[in-house]
């Protein structure tokens, strides 16, 4: 049987190695002969040229970064007329701008609360408050998710902070390991969808500075970050209490077991120890709201107390920590900075060649309203989790579905939030879901068995998608009442 399949297989697989080396170069010869007069690119074509070179390059396995770039170079130097130096100018422009200081800080606050002790110290909280419910453990673990996603920022640091202490915990105490890879994979999500979240601060990088107009024939403004984090609050205590209702039912249909009730004394106790690490989140959403400091500031100051407290306070870090934190945390800031200056680019062509206007005017010329555009952009989105991260999905799509939303009418506010949970539930399944990843190297499981482990959890995310798209004011509820909007 292996003999007779092997060699259709081996030429299957040629036949991908194929296309992914020569579809690019196609595409690029294509750009060539147009700048060279030898065929005739339509319009059309030539918005389908610049999304299918794009995509080649990335199926060819190219990094994201450096295929946005080359897309851009190639499409510029051949089919516009645009000066070398403007795209020399945008190369180093794209990222001087003030919010995108902040994803730096709240990467580095991130780490420092990663290394230290403050993941452990929430946890202890969550379980003394709800430990003694149906699946007592489960439900600390979300809630020690969202406390932590309060103050991280990061998803996939949200992941190994909580799971790498709560899910041998959990094995310890005799849940199935799939169940707590399901809970803490999903609910690690948290990270980008309670603020402060560094996909908000792409999303507003992002559509920064897009110039568009709503229905009425008004300008809109994109949203900022301290919008966006706002927006978040609401939205992530409610998919907060989702994923908990999810693990509680699941707890108390099989009969998992339960934590003694912890005393009120034994309450304050884990409150006083982690209270340190939760006073980051009123500093951050506290100075935002009250106007003290903007969210740059506010991720600049988390930077500072959370080195602080885990030095000092806590003491769970040393001087020799230091160097090894600031160096993870600059390379990943340098990963997604690189992402965003060739994103940046893309951007610029976009506008240049007016495909956001075009892409509008198309679908309000064929009677697509608001519920099958909001439709479309899930569908879109969700396919795209399947083979991209979200901060690359974000600065690829924000700068070309905003336009054609705020022609439609949709809050730029409501969008962000919307484009958010979506990169939630991308995080959490195959093939490029972050978080299973994250979770596979905490509980040795393979993909294949933690897809189907987070799927109930992963089921509720998706009904809660739902309601995020078709329900605005789930989003705009709360900056509205602060007076934000």
């Amino acid at each position: 049987m292996s003999t007779a399949t092997a060699p259709s297989s081996a030429k299957y697989g040629n036949g991908l190695v194929n296309f992914a080396i020569f579809a690019p170069l196609v595409l690029a010869a294509l750009c060539f002969a147009g700048k060279f007069g030898l065929v005739h690119l339509s319009e059309g074509a030539r918005v389908w040229l610049i999304f299918g070179l794009l995509v080649a390059l990335m199926l060819s396995g190219m990094p994201i970064s450096i295929a946005l770039g080359l897309t851009v170079l190639t499409f510029m130097f051949t089919l516009t007329s645009v000066d070398p130096q403007t795209v020399a100018l945008k190369l180093f422009t794209g990222i001087e701008k003030f919010e995108i200081m902040a994803i730096p800080f709240f990467i580095i606050a991130g780490n420092f609360l990663t290394h230290g002790g403050v993941a452990r110290r929430m946890i202890n909280f969550a379980t003394s408050m709800i430990g003694h419910w149906h699946g007592g453990l489960g439900l600390a673990g979300v809630l020690a998710c969202a406390l932590f996603a309060a103050v991280s920022g990061s998803s996939p640091a949200t992941v190994v902070a909580i799971g790498s202490i709560i899910l041998p915990a959990m094995v310890k105490q005799g849940f199935p390991p799939r169940f707590g890879a399901g809970v803490i994979a999903t609910s690690g999500a948290l990270g980008i969808l309670i603020p402060p979240s560094i996909t908000m601060v792409i999303y507003a990088v992002a559509t920064a500075g897009i110039t568009v107009t709503g229905p009425d024939g008004k300008m809109v403004s994109s949203a900022s970050v301290g919008q966006l984090f706002m927006a978040g609050v609401i939205p992530g205590l409610m998919l907060a209490t989702l994923l908990g209702l999810t693990t509680w039912y699941r707890a108390w249909k099989n009969n998992y077991p339960r934590l003694p009730k912890a005393t009120w004394a034994e309450r304050f106790k884990a409150l006083a120890e982690s209270f340190w690490g939760l006073f980051l989140i009123v500093i951050v959403l506290g100075g935002i709201y009250t106007g003290f400091f903007t969210p740059t500031e506010a991720a600049a100051m988390a930077a500072v107390y959370a080195f602080v407290i885990a030095m000092w306070v806590y003491k769970d870090i040393t001087w020799k920590d230091v160097p090894r934190i600031l160096l993870s945390s600059a390379a990943m800031s340098a990963m997604l900075l690189y992402i965003i200056t060739n994103a940046v680019l893309f951007s610029f062509l976009m506008t240049s060649e007016q495909i956001p206007q075009t892409m509008a005017n198309w679908m309000i010329d064929q009677g697509l309203g608001v519920i099958s555009f909001l439709l479309v952009v899930n569908i879109l989105l969700l396919l795209a989790g399947n083979v991209m991260e979200p901060s690359s999905i974000v600065l690829i799509m924000a700068p070309i579905l905003f336009p054609v939303a705020a022609k439609l009418g949709i809050h730029p506010v409501h969008f962000g939030i919307l484009i958010v949970v979506n990169m939630e539930v991308g995080m959490c399944h195959p093939p490029v879901g972050l978080n299973l990843y994250v979770a596979s190297g905490i509980t040795r499981m393979g993909i294949t068995e933690l897809t189907i482990a987070v799927m109930p959890w992963l089921l509720t995310m998706l009904g809660f998608l739902v309601a995020v798209t078709y329900i605005p004011e789930i989003s705009l509820w709360l900056p509205r009442m602060l007076g934000m909007l």
